[in-house]
């Protein structure tokens, strides 16, 4: 079937699901150099999110883990009873493992949301979590390549996957053409954004003259057309958010003097497949006037859909996904902000800034923040309720109540967008 013929309504969830809080490590913190691995990465932020939350372990019914590659990089798998002994109380409980490369978070949220959707539970913890420092770089540039499909695509290449994106650039480039300026003021941004975020991987990083130039000593050449500037980073690290039922939510808040309209619920939720080779992504759009990626742009507009709102005029901001400079490029145009082939304009207009229209990752996103991979759509996901509950630090966008999540999965195969808001 075409990417067009499944393009029907989508239809809204019967159950809403509240976010209760949650909490992230510090992902500048290299674990491995600590002594310390994935138990203590996963232990010590689900004790931070249960902290935040003010919520008693006694009380989770189920647990969802995201992580993509635990067994390449550490060795390890079965990551759910691994998650049981995070506290005592957690003993016996249901467990599942998600995996959809980058959006491996997304797809623990989406499974727990259909928990509570269900009836099934009434309180899930959704832990993300990926430990990518304690290799050397070369082998975790190989290990985050199984996303691909493997002895077929980027043959040669010694990282896969800024060749992948470089190749996106060059596909944007023969369609519509594209500046290098725009990717590097998108790099820019997100870097000065991280600044502000106390938990950011690059926020003690200083940058010179040249560093987003297109100077091969002070930005060298990764891959392509993708410098050191335009890449994100391999991070360690996890995320912890606790997803309730209405019922639960009405509970929680009755019982901290909270009013269930302060706490934030996801409104709307979009999620697709492509085709696992890029080709045959490309060949789905080429010739046709509109999108490059038809099935990014049907996960946004059926989150749009599903939260009841028509498009990027009703966010406050979005939190995306920028595993490389082209990545946020892309997401810009898909989310509606700008035509195809257009996604310049925003940049140029400063509409992304942080203190443009429709800020695009105050955090600092995966350049700036960091990138542990099964970790990134959970951290989004929290980002964007902490946004628009006012917590989100020095990096608040103001009056933020709607906000948006896009978190990619190889190159663009699974799309998981959310709309979070009060």
């Amino acid at each position: 079937m075409s990417g067009n013929s499944r393009s029907g309504t989508a239809r809204p969830s019967a159950e809403p699901v509240f976010i209760l809080g949650g909490a992230q490590s510090d992902f500048a913190r290299n674990w491995a150099r600590d002594d310390k691995g994935l138990f203590e990465l996963i232990s010590e932020t689900t004790a931070a999110a249960l902290d935040d939350a003010r919520i008693e372990a006694s009380d989770v019914d189920v647990i969802h883990v995201g992580n993509f590659a635990a067994e390449l990089f550490c060795g390890q798998g079965l990551l759910g009873g691994m998650a049981v002994h995070a506290h005592p109380d957690f003993a016996g409980l249901p467990t599942s493992r998600h995996e959809a490369a980058c959006a491996s978070g997304s797809m623990a949220i989406f499974s727990a949301m259909a928990d509570i959707e269900s009836g099934r539970y009434g309180l899930a913890a959704v832990i993300g979590v990926e430990m990518m420092r304690n290799v050397p770089g070369q082998t975790a540039a190989e290990h985050l390549g199984s996303a691909a499909w493997a002895g077929r695509e980027a043959l040669g290449a010694r990282y896969l996957w800024p060749r992948m994106f470089s190749d996106t650039a060059e596909e944007y480039d023969r369609r519509y053409g594209l500046d290098p300026e725009h990717l590097a003021a998108i790099s820019r941004t997100n870097f000065a954004n991280a600044k502000r975020n106390p938990n950011a991987q690059t926020r003690s990083w200083q940058f010179g003259e040249n560093s987003f130039a297109q100077d091969d000593e002070a930005n060298p050449v990764i891959e392509g057309r993708m410098r050191k500037s335009d890449c994100g980073q391999v991070t360690d690290g996890a995320a912890v958010i606790f997803l309730a039922s209405e019922t639960v939510a009405r509970d929680y808040a009755a019982a901290r003097g909270l009013d269930l309209a302060d706490i934030p619920r996801i409104k709307g939720w979009g999620h697709t497949t492509a085709p696992l080779l890029f080709e045959a992504k490309l060949a789905e759009s080429r010739g046709k006037d509109g999108y490059m990626f038809p099935w990014v742009r049907k996960a946004i507009t059926d989150a749009y859909a599903r939260a009841g709102i028509a498009g990027p005029q009703d966010l406050d901001l979005v939190e995306t996904h920028d595993c490389f400079s082209i990545t946020e490029y892309m997401a810009i145009e898909h989310f509606g902000l700008a035509a195809p082939g257009e996604a310049w304009k925003p940049v140029e207009e400063g509409v992304i800034a942080m203190d443009g229209t429709l800020p695009f990752n105050p955090s600092g996103g995966l350049i700036g923040l960091g990138h542990p991979v099964g970790a990134t759509g959970v951290r989004m996901a929290l980002d964007a309720a902490r946004q628009t509950t006012g917590k989100a630090g020095d990096y608040q966008v103001g009056g933020a109540k709607t906000a948006a999540t896009y978190n990619v999965g190889g190159s663009t195969t699974a799309s998981a967008c959310l709309v979070i808001g009060t």
